[in-house]
């Protein structure tokens, strides 16, 4: 699965970039540093992992991962190709989901291409461009359901219905993904690959005195998320950069001395996990322990199929053990013997840390 990290020019997409994945973008002070998207894959944090490689005493332990594209700066008019917008835009429409970081801090050094810090504004401006690329798509795509219609090929009634819908909502400058719709419709909307549409999750990138305080800017763009639903979360990329730049052994200590918790990395790597309605279902031995992604209510044969395509085609069942029982129980054997370990049939929906043995016929 793939996120987007976008956003104005200069307001720390780069710079959070590189302390997401450590790939070492480039960053610089200046509008379209970043041209051609840079891409990171990166670890889900998942401690259950490291549980179970020192229960098995396997030393290959292979967690969930997400990628992450680091999306060059949009500016006004990205929709009529200002900036290299088009480029950039078809970028966008690539992934599953957004992070957009806005900047919420105020540095007379750095450059805001608008001339001043104002999210709200920061904001507007690329939904703005994204809801004038999608305009153009529903008009295509309306046109040519309204063209079969009246040539009496019925199937395109529903889709001509709701690109109608879209349009209308799209028009009142809101984002697609903000409308009430149904599974059905949610369904044929799939189909439309619109940039609004996307899940967003919010970055406030703040400086290193609002660590801990927040500030003004940050309640602003709280605002603007709470209103659409959307997630938020609160970073300094500067110090999350240089973070990254510590040994792992030390990045604990560092974070304490900031006074958090965990670092925001974390927090946007769980937040899309989640954006995205990911979870992980786990397997284990003495070969190997690993977290392997599939969406939330996928049944058992499908999760099977993640593996390989053959566990899918000759799935028989899955003998399953939720982590917290495994590790309460000591391991498989005291779980077995304590009837935690259960077969499970094609109609099993898989939870989040199962522990999973698939039997298949190949």
């Amino acid at each position: 699965m793939k996120l987007g990290v976008v956003g104005l020019p200069n307001v720390g997409k780069s710079t959070l970039f590189n302390a997401i994945t450590e790939a070492g973008a480039e960053c610089a002070n200046y509008p379209f540093c970043t041209i051609e998207p840079n891409v990171g894959v990166v670890a889900v944090p998942d401690a259950r992992l490291d549980v179970l490689a020192d229960m098995y005493k396997t030393k290959k332990v292979t967690p969930a991962v997400l990628e992450f594209v680091d999306i060059a700066g949009l500016v006004k008019g990205a929709s009529a190709g200002e900036g290299l917008g088009n480029k950039f835009l078809s970028h966008i429409r690539e992934v599953d989901a957004v992070v957009h970081v806005v900047r919420c801090f105020d540095d007379a050094n750095v450059i805001h291409v608008e001339g001043g810090v104002d999210p709200k504004r920061d904001v507007e401006t690329i939904n703005l461009e994204l809801i004038l690329a999608d305009m153009e798509t529903v008009k295509k795509r309306l046109d040519k359901a309204e063209h079969y219609v009246k040539t009496g090929d019925k199937k395109y009634a529903e889709e001509s219905a709701l690109l109608k819908k879209i349009s209308d909502h799209l028009n009142a400058g809101k984002c697609v993904r903000t409308m009430s719709l149904t599974d059905d419709e949610r369904a044929i909307l799939d189909g439309f690959f619109l940039l609004t549409a996307k899940p967003v999750i919010y970055c406030a990138n703040i400086d290193e005195k609002s660590i801990g305080a927040g500030n003004g800017y940050v309640k602003q763009l709280e605002a603007i998320a709470a209103a659409e639903h959307s997630g938020c979360i609160t970073v300094c990329a500067k110090v999350e950069e240089e973070i990254s730049q510590l040994p792992k052994d030390e990045r604990g200590l560092f974070l304490e001395e900031l006074g958090l918790k965990e670092s925001g990395l974390n927090r946007i790597i769980a937040a899309g996990y989640e954006l995205l309605g990911l979870i992980s279902y786990l397997t284990a031995g003495e070969k190997e322990v690993r977290a392997w992604t599939i969406e939330r209510g996928t049944k058992a044969p499908q999760a099977a199929g993640k593996i390989h395509s053959d566990f899918e085609k000759g799935f028989i069942r899955a003998e399953v053990v939720s982590y917290s029982d495994l590790i309460a129980c000591g391991g498989m054997v005291g779980a077995k013997e304590k009837g935690k370990v259960r077969s499970e049939g094609k109609e099993y929906v898989v939870q989040d840390g199962d522990v999973v043995l698939f039997r298949f016929n190949v």
